[in-house]
């Protein structure tokens, strides 16, 4: 059985600024004395070369890593702005960035609610909207494609893709809106 199912972009939801509401997104008050809990990222990225040559012959090539993690990426430019095309670029990124950060807020709220979800699949898409003033991305849209144990509500599958899409702090975090269209499947 397969089904569709669209969320409403982010941006458009009705979220309560009460702490204490149902479903608030607004910050919970700490004891008297404490501090928010926060989770510091940092990246670091090296680039080398020349410009002196003017936009057409600079490479376009850098380096990044993010610390605790240890891998290297090599990074470029999109291919249209004489980028490598075999290299992710910034846009992919924040398009990887969201559907995995929609992943993974979707497995644990599946696993909170006992959802025996099997497998995952995100055809994730956006583009580059050079019309816009300033350019920018577009509606970044999730394509996902899940398989649930036999059995399994189909409607509450649909609701925890939803209530992940609300908790997804890389959605929150853009300006962009993220949809989130899921087909459910069931082994």
């Amino acid at each position: 059985m397969t089904s569709h199912h669209a969320t409403s972009p982010s941006t458009t939801r009705p979220r309560s600024t009460r702490p204490d509401a149902p479903g608030s997104d607004a910050p919970r008050p700490n004891a008297p004395g404490t501090r928010t809990p926060t989770h510091p990222y940092a990246a670091r990225l090296h680039w080398a070369g020349s410009t002196g040559d003017g936009v057409r012959s600079y490479s376009r090539e850098h380096a990044a890593v993010a610390a605790p993690a240890t891998p290297v990426l090599t990074l470029s430019a999109d291919s249209a702005f004489r980028g490598d095309p075999d290299r992710l670029n910034p846009e992919q990124l924040v398009v990887v960035a969201a559907a995995s950060c929609q992943l993974l807020s979707f497995l644990g709220a599946a696993a909170r609610a006992g959802v025996d979800v099997l497998s995952y699949h995100d055809e994730a898409t956006s583009h580059l909207d050079l019309g816009a003033s300033p350019a920018r991305l577009g509606t970044i849209r999730l394509a996902v494609t899940v398989t649930v144990a036999a059995g399994t509500d189909e409607a509450l599958v649909h609701e925890l893709a939803d209530q992940a899409h609300r908790g997804c702090y890389v959605a929150n975090s853009l300006a962009v809106p993220v949809e989130v269209g899921m087909t459910v499947r069931f082994a």
